[in-house]
């Protein structure tokens, strides 16, 4: 699929792969409403579309996502709506009218030095806080006020950040969870650059270079 994606906009990439793919195995029902956050071009959401929904509305907090998401979906003749906006927007638009049928989500996940979030720059599409959790955590909390009864939701993060304490969040509110897709890859970039600092935090195995990416679904029953 050919994409436009500006310089700060967070490019497609194994994560990005993994949960389109899981996306294609949860089988879409045709005429679902489906909400992905943390869009950047706009990918994921019009998977959704092309798989049969009905109704895709893409949020980012990146004002250069969002136009690079507009762009693709012009590009590609598709009727996705694209707004900039965070979680709790997403949470907003929910209680406003009906829940979403999907919720796709590929947050900022890698753990960091720094305790706050960047408001700026190409660094607000994956740092996550010292424990890779600060939107994940949020997100779980969030989960069940998104989703319309019978929703489902897909969110791909890193083994780094604790695939158990997603799983368990998401079952104290109230959601059946499960990992329903794995890959190993090699560090990127930025964990490169990181390494050092995550094995003395102990979030790596000293001289470990890879990490496991995992796709989450919820289900709200």
């Amino acid at each position: 699929m050919l994409l436009l994606r500006p310089p700060g906009v967070y490019a497609p990439q194994d994560d990005t792969w993994l949960l389109r793919q899981a996306l294609r195995d949860a089988a879409l029902a045709r005429g679902a409403r489906v909400l992905d956050l943390c869009t950047g071009t706009g990918v994921l959401a019009m998977a959704a579309l092309q798989l049969g929904a009905d109704e895709a509305v893409a949020l980012d907090a990146s004002p250069r996502a969002v136009l690079a998401a507009r762009c693709n979906a012009w590009l590609h003749r598709l009727p996705l709506t694209v707004r900039r906006g965070d979680l709790a927007d997403a949470v907003a638009e929910a209680r406003g009218g009906r829940g979403f049928d999907v919720v796709l989500a590929n947050p900022p996940y890698v753990p960091s030095p720094e305790r706050e979030l960047p408001r700026r720059g190409a660094a607000m599409c994956w740092d996550g806080g010292p424990d890779g959790r600060a939107v994940l955590d949020r997100l779980c909390a969030c989960a069940p006020e998104l989703l319309a009864p019978g929703g489902t939701l897909l969110m791909v993060h890193s083994e780094l950040c604790g695939t158990r304490a997603t799983l368990e969040l998401l079952r104290a509110e109230g959601l059946k969870s499960s990992v329903v897709a794995r890959t190993t890859i090699p560090f990127g970039p930025v964990l490169h650059s990181r390494a050092a600092w995550l094995e003395e935090r102990g979030l790596i195995a000293p001289g470990q270079r890879t990490e496991e990416l995992v796709v989450i679904r919820a289900d709200r029953p």
